[in-house]
């Protein structure tokens, strides 16, 4: 199978773009390859990306660490219960030598925003990104301010620690392309963290690719192809999870209690694309679409209290989907 759009030489130069990044990220993260699957999903499907782990294991560092080797303008906002809208959108602000209402634009203006710790934000604020995320553009006084063409959100939050925090809404959920969830690391992997630590060999570099470079990944994504039988099996993936009796056993499919919607459709379209880049072809396949299928799923089907009372997982339950329906 092969994609016209993409000639050979597109495809080197995106192997080679690709290849600097990840090699960067190697030098300064160690393990945590799913993780850097996801961000690089979310930043050449130009998504946006919730990271969730327990404390200290580097996913302030690893979104950092990203934006460090494109370049490009990054706003870190650390959130708090006492954040407002305006601390990140902006607002205005009366100038009383010229007796005008000034517009200051927030530090959401910018090509990386991490939004660190965003489930300790009130709902107020954290609904002041939908529009952001969404639309790519925010309102202030009445005035609408377009955000960069490179805008990739990564927010990150802690599973474990309630006290002071406040859930995501499903509808801000919906706006992440895909969600990471991270481990704790081997014993050997943290063993060459002390190693590194003691060697000073998280020292920041220069960035390796520039803006044009992410705006070409982007432009090149959109051209990968992908067949309809990939696009339908999709679709009954999706499909599935709203009706999960009709393909898995009635046991696990009483646990969800709400499926995927069609954004989700959207963002496994893209997410594929992405990966199928990542990985040097200008074709989707169905292994591409498994392989993105937990980051796209897993904050977008909803569980009853009886699944976190049995301890079942939402991966479970994408699992047994997976199983059940047929890949071309």
């Amino acid at each position: 199978m092969e994609n016209v759009n993409i000639s050979e030489e597109e495809m080197k130069k995106s192997n080679a773009i690709v290849s600097r990044i990840t090699e960067y990220y190697t030098k300064r993260i160690v393990g945590q390859k799913n993780l850097q699957s996801s961000l690089l999903i979310a930043l050449i499907a130009n998504g946006h990306i919730l990271v969730e782990s327990v404390p200290g294991l580097a996913k302030t560092t690893a979104a950092k660490v990203l934006t460090e080797s494109c370049g490009g303008k990054f706003s870190r906002i650390q959130c708090t219960p006492d954040l407002l809208p305006s601390d990140i959108v902006g607002t205005q602000t009366y100038n009383a030598k010229t007796a005008e209402f000034e517009t200051k634009i927030g530090p959401v203006c910018a090509n990386f925003v991490l939004l660190d710790e965003i489930n300790r934000s009130s709902s107020k604020t954290q609904s002041a990104m939908l529009e952001a995320m969404q639309e790519r553009q925010v309102s202030i006084g009445g005035e609408i301010f377009e955000l960069p063409e490179i805008f990739v959100v990564i927010a990150t939050q802690n599973p474990i620690e309630q006290e002071g925090t406040y859930l995501l809404s499903e509808a801000q959920q919906d706006r992440f392309i895909i969600k990471e969830t991270i481990t704790y690391p081997t014993a050997e992997e943290e063993f060459e963290v002390l190693n590194r630590i003691e060697n000073n060999a998280f020292e920041k570099s220069e960035k390796v690719v520039n803006l044009e470079h992410i705006k070409y990944l982007q432009d090149l994504c959109k051209k990968v192809y992908i067949d309809e039988a990939v696009k339908k099996y999709i679709v009954e993936i999706v499909q599935a999870t709203r009706e999960p009796s009709k393909v898995i056993n009635a046991e696990l499919a009483k646990y969800v209690t709400c499926g995927a919607s069609t954004r989700a459709s959207i963002a496994f379209m893209e997410a594929s694309k992405a990966i199928a880049l990542i990985n040097g072809r200008a074709y989707v396949t169905p292994d591409d679409v498994k392989e993105v299928a937990q980051g796209v799923l897993r904050h977008r089907i909803t569980l009853s209290f009886e699944a976190v009372a049995d301890n079942v997982a939402v991966e479970t339950v994408i699992n047994a989907i997976l199983y059940a329906v047929k890949a071309p």
